[in-house]
């Protein structure tokens, strides 16, 4: 058998394997056998050289054919097995997965609540910069030089006399710079504290705040918004206890209480408010003077209030949960509970 002829056996007995590849890893072995280096056909081409002048022509355009040929016809098998009609199938009688659906953090929700809440009151939101300066954090709310609060171990400072927030009551001052009353306006975000991580503590964590100011508000007005704002939230048995306290920029200022709303009443061994009937939420009180006329606005004419409270407390109670890292981890186990 001469070489045209081998060649032509060769090309014949590799398009029959090739066209009877099953899978794209039968073309990709085929490929190597009929056109890698060691393959019969590479042989015949370096023997090309060798032969007579007269032979080597047409040797050479028999070879470059074959090898066409060959590469061909493994695009084409290729191409085929990767079509739809030789991808694997499935059984349509199957029952049908049901698609994981994404839900709102808990913490939106209740941001969602409350907005919705203070907004039926008159309220309007209010957004300001995580990154502020210490006028507006501390100087305009009437917090001395001295105050603890202002010490290293208590609030992250930036460079250039900036700081991260501590309260989101920094929102209000800059809502007060800008309006006139009256001013009606609930600010919230994320505040930033150098607190020992634990079950009740994080060094960020997320406050709402409300702020309500014009002529003849009073201390009246401010408990029949906090009181309604707890039936909302917690039912409408909901009570609300003050307490005294002392902040700087409001005067005379307290700390409020929600009824327990697991117990209603004070069952000992109660886990939400030990026994107690009440559970601890935030701070409130009628603005100090001296914030108004920080503001430019006139403490003769204008009275207001303002409150806030921890949103991580609030859902704590409502979830029943007792660890408010739990909230701030981003653990999908614990989020879709919930």
């Amino acid at each position: 058998m001469n070489t045209l002829e081998q060649l032509a056996s060769l090309q014949q007995a590799a398009l029959a394997e090739i066209a009877a590849a099953s899978d794209a890893t039968q073309v990709d072995e085929l490929r190597v056998k009929h056109l890698g280096r060691r393959s019969q056909l590479r042989l015949i081409m370096g023997q090309i050289g060798a032969m007579p002048a007269t032979e080597r022509p047409a040797l050479g355009k028999a070879a470059g054919q074959t090898q066409q040929a060959l590469q061909d016809a493994l695009e084409a098998r290729a191409g085929a097995l990767a079509s739809p009609a030789h991808e694997p199938t499935f059984d349509v009688t199957l029952p049908g997965r049901r698609p994981a659906m994404g839900r709102l953090h808990p913490l939106a929700r209740l941001i969602d609540e409350l907005v919705d809440i203070f907004r039926g009151m008159g309220f309007e939101l209010a957004d300001g910069p995580e990154v502020e300066d210490e006028y507006h954090n501390f100087d305009a709310l009437n917090t001395p030089a001295d105050h603890p609060a202002r010490d290293l171990h208590d609030t992250f400072y930036l460079t250039d006399g900036l700081l991260l927030r501590t309260h989101t009551s920094t929102v209000q001052i800059r809502v007060m710079e800008q309006t006139p009353p009256p001013v009606r306006v609930v600010s919230l975000g994320r505040v930033y504290r150098k607190e020992a991580v634990d079950a009740t503590h994080h060094y960020a964590f997320h406050q709402i705040e409300g702020l309500y100011v014009d002529r003849g508000v009073s201390f009246a007005d401010l408990k029949g918004t906090i009181e309604m704002m707890g039936r909302q939230l917690l039912g409408d048995r909901t009570r609300v206890r003050f307490r005294p306290h002392f902040f700087p920029f409001t005067e005379p200022s307290v700390e409020y209480d929600f009824s327990c709303s697991l117990c209603d009443g004070g069952v000992p061994g109660c886990r939400v408010c030990k026994g107690t009937g009440w559970i601890e939420i935030a701070g409130a009180g009628m603005v100090d003077p001296a914030v108004f006329t920080a503001v430019g606005y006139d403490p003769e004419v204008y009275t207001g209030f303002a409150f806030g409270m921890g949103l991580e407390r609030i859902a704590m109670i409502r979830h029943g949960v007792d660890d408010i890292r739990l909230f701030l981890d981003g653990d999908l186990r614990f989020i879709r509970q919930l």
